[in-house]
């Protein structure tokens, strides 16, 4: 019996044909843009959505806003924690005879808005920023309607720690609105 030569089997590398490369990736849908204009670098940051991060369109002053927020948050809830009577004393104008638990509380509650904006302040993911500033802004809100309604309560002694604390209440509130719809916005396509 004669035993035929078998035929040597050339193999195709495909690592350096940067065609078959190019038309592989084309085919699973990688490397090209989607609908958003973003490029995914592998079938699996497409299937599980790329995590919105900031490329070089962050509002200017964002960073420095959640750091004075996070600062000015963590002072007021260290405050109220550890000096509920001085606190009280000086937004009301008048004495604290009970109620040191309440504002205990409302520090401990505080705290942890603010231990939020220190997360939001640390980090390049555009969602987790958008939901710290939206504690921010749910929490300032809450905090302006008790306020003035406390206001419109209390007798018309003195009213100008109150009135102070309601107009940085707006403001704060204003410009932590402006950046969290300026960060909803969708990114123009360039």
């Amino acid at each position: 019996m004669a035993s035929k030569p078998q035929a040597t089997l050339m193999k195709k590398h495909s690592q350096t044909d940067l065609v078959s490369r190019l038309k592989t990736r084309k085919v699973l849908g990688v490397g090209g843009e989607d609908d958003d204009g973003e490029v995914h670098r592998s079938k699996i940051s497409q299937m599980l959505g790329n995590e919105s991060k900031f490329g070089g369109r962050e509002p200017v002053g964002l960073r420095f806003w959640i750091f004075i927020s996070a600062v000015t948050l963590t002072v007021v809830a260290l405050m109220a924690v550890a000096f509920p009577s001085q606190l009280y004393e000086t937004v009301f104008k008048e004495k604290l005879f009970a109620a040191r638990i309440s504002i205990r509380l409302y520090g401990g509650a505080l705290l942890s808005i603010s231990l939020i904006m220190w997360k939001g302040l640390h980090t390049a993911e555009k969602v987790i920023i958008q939901w710290s500033l939206l504690a921010e802004a749910c929490y300032l809100a809450i905090q302006f309607l008790v306020t003035f309604v406390t206001l419109i309560e209390v007798s018309p002694v003195s009213h100008g720690p109150m009135i102070l604390l309601l107009l940085s209440q707006v403001l704060f509130l204003i410009v932590t609105l402006y950046f969290y719809f300026h960060l909803r916005r969708r990114p123009k396509k360039t």
